[in-house]
């Protein structure tokens, strides 16, 4: 039977366990003393064990049995045990329930204060369990969804705006110490359960009886709740006073920004309404501004993948292209790909639109077409500012193509991205675009063609069957060697929201300019620059990456063949 806590000292358990050296404990406990930060959360920091490693050790320590999260089937009406806030105050969770005990999780089971409030509120014998933080956390927020909340104060605003008279300034939250408005509560939920649900998008739609909040996760769309269409009116004014639109007028599009705090983070929100036939429209995108950038080696892209394209982007000069449509991750790419150029050695210039992330060492220029600063007319004063590297956020027209390229040209490196379907068609846009030949085939250096496609949720994931149709798509790529790999895919689960992925992972292709390529480009004809692609490319397509992920067992056939479906095969 497992002990209640006990008083353990973290770093000499470490140190018994092998896990830790005296040396690395020794500037753990300096760290701390100055920041006053946790001994564990520094120690795991710090890349020296694992929060698994620690978790492990302590039950080891206390007799105690260790629970793996990601494998452990939720039950909401358990966890629910436990008021949110015990929850997470204690960092504990309700696992199970046996007669007159309850298995609960900790995070920290040495918290003997913790131990005896829970055992207090629930009123029974407890098991002590050993739990990983970052799972608990991460099962808290899928558990204590908001969506009752938001339904709720949707409801209460409602009857705000039946109840005549009212102070609009008042309503809107605009009028001074107006934070508890209807209207700010309710926003200040719904973003928080979206940053809870890691969605990127927040759509706000009003129908003709209805207004529909959805948020896109993953790159697919959920409804988060309806509300009373009277309501449409109220958000979209706050949601305008928030990011600076003009408040009065609705007839036309209007785009901006605004940050706000969430559980402590930094969040960037751009936001766009658009009129439609029921009232205006509006999509905010949240950019959270301290979630650290990727870095190239956690992008999961092939080994050879990775290899050129690092290649490419340390050549002093030339221009490398990220394509792919919206959405497909290409901004994070190049940010990546950024983090690892970024040196004191280096003057770098982004000229984007808008500034999605805020990098340190960067001078980074929004571009403002209503006072005409375009990204022609930025380009070509970054260029005078003396850059050795230039981050274009998109090729949107000739001009701005034609001095990029031309920057590449004399001594620049340049990363841009384009809206194109592969790899092999981008040359051929360019070219459309007005762009001269010799440009093209003298600048490009590599163009690396990308779509995001969703992974499958490892808590529920089961050997999947292949259906008819998934198994003759598959041929084209594994021929007859089919039945010899095994596929999966996700029931559903409390972890993932029921729909059998959680996260997204990138699949790639490129193509580099060699001699073959530039030759084919300059005499202009776009079946023979086609055809050198392609045996260049060798087959290593975008398809045949979403089919390796399916082999592994990283995605679904299925959402392989949807990533499939949306460019042609090459």
């Amino acid at each position: 039977m497992p002990r209640p806590p006990q008083r353990i000292r973290l770093g000499d358990l470490l140190i018994q366990e092998g896990l830790l050296t005296s040396e690395q404990l020794g500037l753990a406990l300096d760290e701390q003393k100055r920041t006053g930060r946790k001994l564990g959360r520094i120690i795991v920091d710090g890349g020296h064990v694992t929060e698994e490693d620690i978790a492990k050790a302590l039950a080891r320590q206390l007799r105690a049995e260790f629970v793996d999260l990601r494998t452990h089937q939720a039950k909401p009406e358990l966890i629910r045990l436990l008021p949110e806030a015990q929850a997470r105050r204690f960092r504990a969770i309700v696992l199970d329930q046996r007669e007159d005990r309850v298995r609960v999780g900790f995070a920290d089971p040495t918290d003997i204060t913790a131990y005896d409030e829970i055992l207090r509120h629930v009123k029974r014998d407890i098991d002590l369990v050993v739990v990983i933080e970052s799972q608990l956390m991460a099962m808290l927020d899928r558990v204590y969804r908001r969506t009752e909340e938001i339904t709720g104060l949707a409801k209460e605003l409602t009857q705000e705006m039946a109840d005549i008279p009212i102070e609009f300034g008042s309503l809107l939250g605009s009028a001074p110490g107006a934070e508890d408005a209807p209207v700010v509560k309710l926003l200040n939920t719904v973003f928080e359960e979206a940053l809870k649900m890691r969605a990127s998008d927040i759509h706000v739609e009003p129908q003709e009886k209805s207004l529909a909040i959805r948020f896109r996760i993953d790159g697919i769309l959920h409804v988060q709740t309806e509300a009373d269409s009277k309501i449409a009116t109220a958000l979209v004014l706050r949601l305008k006073l928030m990011s600076g639109l003009d408040i009065s007028e609705k007839r036309l599009p209007q785009d901006g920004r605004f940050a706000i705090q969430l559980r402590g983070k930094p969040v960037d929100v751009r936001i766009s309404t658009m009129p439609t036939q029921f009232g205006e429209s509006v999509v905010m995108r949240l950019l959270v501004q301290n979630a650290g950038l990727m870095d190239l080696s956690r992008l999961h892209m092939p080994p050879r993948v990775l290899e050129r394209f690092r290649n490419a982007i340390h050549r002093p000069s030339g221009i490398v292209l990220v394509t792919g449509p919206t959405g497909s991750g290409k901004t994070t790419t190049l940010y990546a790909g950024m983090g690892e150029l970024n040196t004191p050695e280096k003057k770098i210039i982004t000229v984007e639109d808008p500034v999605e992330y805020r990098l340190p060492g960067l001078n980074q220029v929004q571009v403002h077409d209503k006072i005409d600063l375009s990204f022609a007319r930025v380009l070509r004063s970054a260029l005078r500012q003396d850059p050795d590297i230039i981050l274009v956020g998109e090729m949107r027209d000739q001009e701005t193509a034609e001095i990029g390229m031309r920057a590449a040209m004399t001594g620049h490196l340049v990363l841009s991205t384009l809206h194109t379907n592969d790899a092999l068609s981008t040359p051929i846009r360019l070219l459309d675009m007005g762009v001269p030949r010799y440009m093209v085939a003298l600048s490009i250096q590599m163009v690396l063609a990308q779509r995001l496609l969703r992974v499958i949720c490892e808590n529920c994931a089961e050997p999947h069957e292949l259906l008819p149709h998934e198994r003759e798509w598959l041929r084209f790529e594994l021929g007859d060697a089919i039945d010899g790999h095994r596929f999966r895919s996700g029931r559903g689960c409390a972890h993932c929201s029921n729909t059998g992925y959680q996260g997204r992972q990138a699949v790639y292709e490129f193509l580099e300019m060699s001699s073959a390529l530039v030759e084919a480009v300059n005499h202009g004809d776009p079946n023979e620059f086609i055809q050198a692609g392609r045996e260049q490319m060798a087959g290593n397509t975008l398809r045949r990456d979403a089919v390796r992920l399916a082999v592994a067992g990283r995605t679904t056939v299925d959402e392989a063949m949807r990533v499939s479906s949306q460019f042609e095969e090459n």
